[in-house]
């Protein structure tokens, strides 16, 4: 009998994860059912060299040309070099590469083919998880709240609580660990809060050269400057009831606001940005949670971690606390869904993308 015909028989998925951070690769294998964990596998980060985020970096924000072919090359390459790293897989989730994304008007493009995955591992692959909810009006992120619902059920969660994802684009789901399933009015609300980790990379490399500031050292001895930041948060983004979805590039205006800033005050700043716009989340929210749970690289930023403590009036720590694993819960996540679409089950819904039903999103490639 094909594994996939009883939904009752758990899977062991290997998903993967390149977030718009663009520092690399995310791998992690979940044994699931798709209706809830049942154990955590083995994971693997692969990072891209400076010369593989530059080809990725080029195709930014386009939708076709040599760029984007050459960055979707590279993005296959890394893939399946991580990809042969792993062995006894009953299915692959493939995100793949995030470059542009328009939900209201040209889509979303994630770079890769799970067909090429699937043929070239001999694995069932599923892969495209967004367009299907762009198709039914929903803005196609964030996609990883079902797993979310998943993770507060796995820790036991007996209280209302956030998770917010902190990689290039901030997202916070909400969630009501009381529902049965994650696809009930009020078991969810999630949406993207605003810029996270982006814009300060971007300006550690336009100024410094470096990748990041690491620790948020350097924005610990700088000044945030109120005014600025006080411009930046009129944007009509954060006065947008969700579902609302960013793009890396939303919010590049950033670096022009903290021009002509130093580079510490400059990075202090836009981190105090970051945690305003978590804040301003809270108005969104059916009641206070419990406490938010920071997954993503952002969570190694104590600065921010320290300025989101502030903002919240609820205690804010990472989901490592609580026995999850940060670096990898975005792979996992798509592990997740992987595992939900093959058995038809939803993988988003209005609360969490404003689709017009609950889609089940993804595309499943099987080997010749």
């Amino acid at each position: 009998m094909n594994v996939f015909e009883d939904s009752r028989q758990p899977l062991r998925v290997l998903g993967t994860m390149s977030g718009t951070s663009m520092d690399g690769i995310d791998a992690a294998i979940l044994e699931t059912d798709g209706h809830k964990i049942i154990d955590f596998g083995p994971t693997y980060f692969r990072a891209y060299s400076n010369e593989e985020q530059a080809t990725i970096r080029a195709a930014l924000g386009l939708w076709r040309g040599i760029e984007v072919e050459k960055a979707e090359a590279t993005v296959l390459a890394a893939h399946l070099d991580v990809l042969q790293r792993f062995e006894d897989i009953d299915l692959i989730g493939f995100h793949g590469q995030t470059i542009a994304h328009e939900p209201r008007t040209r889509g979303t493009l994630q770079l890769g083919n799970g067909s090429v995955i699937a043929q070239t591992m001999g694995i069932p692959t599923v892969w495209d998880f967004r367009s299907a909810d762009i198709a039914y009006g929903g803005e196609g992120a964030p996609l990883a709240p079902f797993f979310h619902f998943a993770c507060s059920k796995w820790i036991a969660a007996s209280e209302p609580l956030c998770f917010l994802n902190l990689g290039g684009v901030g997202n916070i789901t909400f969630v009501d660990p009381c529902c049965a399933v994650p696809d009930v009015t009020g078991a969810l609300l999630a949406f993207d809060t605003g810029p996270a980790n982006a814009p300060l990379d971007d300006l550690m490399q336009l100024r410094r050269g470096a990748k990041m500031d690491h620790g948020g050292s350097l924005a610990k001895r700088g000044k945030a400057r109120s005014d600025v930041i006080d411009v930046i948060m009129a944007e009509d983004y954060f006065s947008r009831h969700p579902p609302k979805s960013l793009d890396r590039g939303d919010f590049a205006q950033m670096l022009e606001s903290v021009a002509k800033l130093n580079d510490a005050d400059a990075l202090a700043t836009m981190t105090a940005v970051c945690a305003k716009a978590v804040e301003s989340a809270f108005q969104y929210f059916p009641s206070l949670p419990s406490n938010v749970l920071v997954t993503g690289g952002g969570r190694r930023n104590l600065t921010l971690l320290h300025r989101l403590q502030d903002a919240c009036r609820v205690p804010v720590k990472t989901v490592d606390s609580v026995g999850l694993d940060g670096n990898m819960l975005e792979a996992q996540a798509f592990a997740f869904l992987a595992a939900r679409v093959v058995q038809g089950l939803p993988t988003s819904s209005p609360e969490t993308t404003g689709a017009r039903t609950a889609v089940c999103g993804g595309t499943l490639e099987f080997p010749p």
